[in-house]
């Protein structure tokens, strides 16, 4: 007689359980309704992260405006990770000395110190030490920041991250311990050089003012050419005025100066001169005109001629004033100036009338070739 011993097949036994408990959960999910699927919690992807840079120069200090779109709020204790390019660490930052005006934000607030307002957050950070450089923001005991659109400006005063010195395109990743995550990338480039040329030019004029035409407050009673004044046969005691047109136009960026010098006194074959304002004196200080004084045997008494602009914003100012006039041109006197570029027309800055007056009395030696040569020299400062 054979006898058999049986052995238990335990792991048998243990599937065979295993499923018929399912089938139990499965029958009564089925009974009452109730879904069968299990979820597992994910973190959330960040949506429209972008970083604005005010420079994108090869090391240099600029601003960043970081903004992205969150879909899940961040609660107490929970940090918000702000990390620049971790795989070449080539960002450098000044963070130590950073102050709320500095760093802003908007969606939540940025403090010192948690003061129990609503979405406060504190700044700490890693920088300047080669590796996780990073602007960390930790949510304020009691506070939540909400879910949706958020920018972070950094260096909104005073620029804290300087760009890496070699071109290329860099991570600016947004975690932390919350939970959404994304990232966006900021191009480094070298700036592009811009050159260009432009001609100089400067054009000088003189134009001839006919009779009866107003010089700074006196009105001309000769005509004169662009080469010529000729005051004819003078009358004791009867000044008489001439005038001409002074047109510059010129780019050039610091303007111009005109001066007019003399090569002597209006001086006649016999060595007779007239002297110039007032009584020879050569007077400097632009003065109200008078006539000569006459003095017998003062030569220099005996006649005078004089100098006045109409251009107001000489470098001395308006010294012309109205009807002033100066003898000081037997070296080079300024009668015309513009510390820009001139348009040939715009009273004092393109263009102006410089008047001539000349008097004698009954005491100024006969003569009818009494000359000299008066030289323009217009200085344009590019």
């Amino acid at each position: 007689m054979n006898i058999f011993a049986a052995r238990k097949d335990t792991s048998v036994f243990s599937l065979s359980g295993q499923i018929a408990s399912v089938l139990v959960l499965a029958v009564l999910f089925w009974a009452t309704n109730v879904p069968l699927f299990f979820s597992t919690a994910k973190a959330a992807q960040l949506t429209l992260v972008k970083d604005t840079l005010t420079d994108s120069d090869l090391g240099v200090l600029t601003k960043h405006v970081i903004a992205w779109t969150t879909a899940t709020s961040t609660i107490a204790g929970q940090t918000i990770k702000i990390t620049l390019d971790p795989n070449t660490s080539r960002f450098t930052q000044v963070f130590s000395s950073a102050t709320t005006t500095d760093i802003t934000s908007t969606g939540f607030t940025i403090t010192n110190t948690c003061s129990g307002a609503a979405s406060e957050v504190t700044v700490q950070g890693n920088y300047n030490n080669g590796t996780d450089e990073n602007l960390t923001l930790t949510v304020c005991a009691g506070d939540t920041i909400a879910a949706g659109a958020k920018t972070l400006t950094v260096g909104a005063s005073t620029k804290l991250w300087t760009n890496p010195s070699i071109a290329g395109s860099y991570r600016i990743l947004v975690g932390g311990t919350w939970d959404d995550s994304g990232e966006t990338r900021v191009a480094i480039i070298d700036d592009v050089v811009v050159t260009a040329s432009v001609n100089t030019s400067f054009t000088f004029t003189v134009s001839g003012v006919s009779t009866g035409t107003g010089v700074n407050g006196d009105t001309t009673s000769t005509t004169t050419t662009a080469t010529a004044i000729a005051y004819g046969t003078l009358t004791p005691s009867t000044p008489v005025i001439a005038a001409q047109t002074l047109a510059v136009t010129t780019n050039a960026s610091n303007g111009f100066v005109v001066t007019v010098v003399e090569d002597q006194h209006l001086t006649s074959a016999t060595g007779a001169d007239i002297d110039n304002f007032k009584d020879g004196a050569d007077t400097a200080t632009p003065t109200a005109w008078t006539s000569p004084l006459s003095t017998l045997g003062t030569e220099a008494t005996y006649g005078h001629f004089g100098v006045t602009s109409e251009d107001s914003t000489l470098t001395a100012g308006d010294e012309f004033g109205s009807q002033l006039y100066a003898g000081n041109i037997a070296t080079a006197r300024e009668v015309f100036m513009h510390t820009g570029p001139a348009d040939g027309t715009t009273a004092n800055q393109g263009s102006t009338k410089v008047g001539y007056k000349i008097e004698v009395g009954s005491l100024q030696e006969a003569g009818n070739d009494y000359t000299n040569s008066l030289t323009y020299v217009a200085t344009p400062t590019f």
